[in-house]
C-alpha cells in the first residue's frame, strides 16, 4: 500500500505498491485516492498498452525519461521528456513506446483509471 499523504511521508517508487502488465511493463502507485490517483510506470521499448476509454476519470501523462507515442482519439502525439498530455474523459487513447529506450512517465488521474476502464481491442 502506498504512504497516507496525510501523513506527509516521503512516496517513492521503492515504497509504493508496484505491479506487472502486459508482462513486461513495470508500475508504482504513488497516490491512490478517490480523487486523485498517481501511478509512475516503466515501459520497455516496443512495448504499448491496450486501446481503451475511461468514462469518468481524467488522466494526464506526464512524461518523465524516454519518449512515448500517444494516439488520442484520431490524433497523434509524440512526446518527451517533461511533455505532458491530458486525455479528457470518453476519448479513446492508447500509450505506445515505439522508441529503443524505457519510457518513464506518471499518469496522474482524476479518480482510479483501473476501476473506470474500457479496452476497445
Amino acid at each position: 500500500m502506498c504512504v497516507d499523504s496525510k501523513a506527509g511521508g516521503v512516496i517513492s517508487k521503492s515504497t509504493a505498491e508496484s505491479f506487472v502488465w502486459r508482462d513486461v511493463c513495470l508500475g508504482w502507485t504513488l497516490l491512490d485516492s478517490e480523487r486523485l490517483h498517481v501511478i509512475q510506470e516503466r515501459m520497455p521499448p516496443a512495448t504499448f498498452e491496450l486501446r481503451h476509454v475511461h468514462d469518468r476519470t481524467h488522466p494526464l501523462y506526464v512524461v518523465l525519461e524516454g519518449s512515448a507515442t500517444v494516439d488520442r482519439d484520431e490524433e497523434r502525439f509524440e512526446l518527451t521528456k517533461g511533455e505532458a498530455l491530458e486525455i479528457p474523459p470518453r476519448v479513446p487513447h492508447q500509450m505506445r513506446n515505439d522508441s529503443s529506450d524505457d519510457l518513464e512517465f506518471l499518469v496522474l488521474s482524476s479518480g482510479r483509471p483501473r476501476e473506470d476502464r474500457r479496452n476497445l481491442e
